[in-house]
């Protein structure tokens, strides 16, 4: 799973690309340039990275994700979560609550989805 963490360049990167793709690899170098502020170079140099980790690929000049959002959100989430809290979701969740308040229906929204969760289980 190793292959999923991302550096920061990498994950702008991608986020570029989930966004666009599939995108032309000159397309590309155009979009980092404007939305990145990067050079040539840099993006490709970023995009060899993203290719050799099999996040991407780039055949006949045409750059296609290979890993999507979703399962690189939930591996750097679930990667914090036990990394920086022992696993424990609620000392995670107390933790990022702790200078906030939620809505009504932010709680809602929460409860929804444990109970969702439990009933799938």
């Amino acid at each position: 799973m190793e292959e999923l963490m991302l550096s920061e360049s990498e994950h702008r990167l991608m986020d570029v690309i989930w966004r666009h793709a599939p995108i032309e690899s000159g397309k590309l170098v155009k979009v980092c340039e404007a939305e990145l502020n990067w050079k040539k170079s840099t993006t490709y140099t970023m995009l060899r990275k993203l290719i050799a980790k099999q996040m991407v690929k780039n055949e006949d000049s045409l750059v296609s994700v290979l890993v999507e959002r979703d399962q690189v959100q939930m591996f750097e989430s679930r990667r914090v979560v036990k990394r920086t809290f022992g696993g424990s979701l609620p000392s995670f969740l107390l933790s990022f609550l702790e200078d906030k308040s939620l809505s009504d229906s932010e709680a809602d929204e929460l409860i929804k989805i444990i109970e969702d969760y439990r009933n799938e289980k």
